[in-house]
């Protein structure tokens, strides 16, 4: 009866802990999470973040450049036509250097060319905003490159994983271990939702500098038909 006794206690204890582990629930940080990839996932994981950086200081550097260049006063182009009427030619080319715009430098480089036929001072004011949007758009070709290497880089770290996953099972014996398979797992996983995250990044980066990039250029392009028609207007 004893022996009874003392079997169904130690059940009850056994019943209990196990109780007790199942409410235990087990949580995994960012940090963690990273660092349980293995020395190979860490790398990648480390190239992504390296890329992430470069890719939000080129945007921002971008974005900052192309909001001064879109800045043109409402009241620019009435100055340059009034100057240009009245043959203030020097008094023109003072104003768009001293607004020094991509608009302005158009401007100023058409108003050096006064005088000569229209087709000459249309393709100079071509070939210098060819050069405008080519110092707007700098670098953002980067921005193109990252949104698609990083997704391709986190894929690579998957690959790694799986691999570093099925090289475990096959020395494991005919056992397998999870806590053996955890890191190619956790090198499979985290670098691809890694790769993802910057490739979506770079991408949104991208296409708002273009969209942004745009909106200038057509500005650039409608100064410049109002500076040449102006220029056709019989005096």
């Amino acid at each position: 009866m004893l022996n009874l006794f003392l079997t169904l206690q130690n059940a009850q204890e056994g019943a209990e802990t196990i109780t007790e582990g199942e409410s235990v629930e087990k949580t995994l940080s960012i940090i963690e999470l990273i660092t349980s990839g293995g020395a190979a996932g860490q790398v990648i994981i480390a190239i992504l973040f390296l890329l992430l950086i470069f890719a939000v200081y080129i945007y921002f550097e971008r974005l900052f450049a192309i909001k001064a260049a879109s800045k043109v006063d409402s009241n620019f182009m009435n100055q340059i036509k009034d100057h240009v009427s009245n043959g203030k030619i020097d008094s023109a080319q003072v104003l768009c250097a001293q607004v020094n715009t991509p608009v302005s430098r158009l401007i100023g480089k058409g108003i050096t060319r006064i005088g000569k036929p229209l087709a000459d001072i249309n393709t100079t004011i071509e070939n210098a905003g060819r050069l405008e949007i080519y110092g707007l758009e700098k670098n953002v070709s980067i921005l193109a490159t990252i949104s698609g290497a990083a997704p391709m880089i986190g894929f690579l770290g998957t690959v790694v994983g799986m691999i570093l996953a099925i090289f475990e099972l096959a020395n494991a014996g005919g056992s397998i271990q999870m806590d053996v398979l955890a890191g190619g797992l956790y090198t499979a996983m985290t670098t691809t939702v890694g790769g993802l995250i910057v490739g979506i990044v770079a991408y949104i980066a991208y296409n708002h500098l273009v969209v942004r990039t745009d909106k200038v250029v057509y500005q650039m392009e409608a100064n410049s038909l109002e500076f040449l028609d102006h220029l056709n207007e019989p005096i």
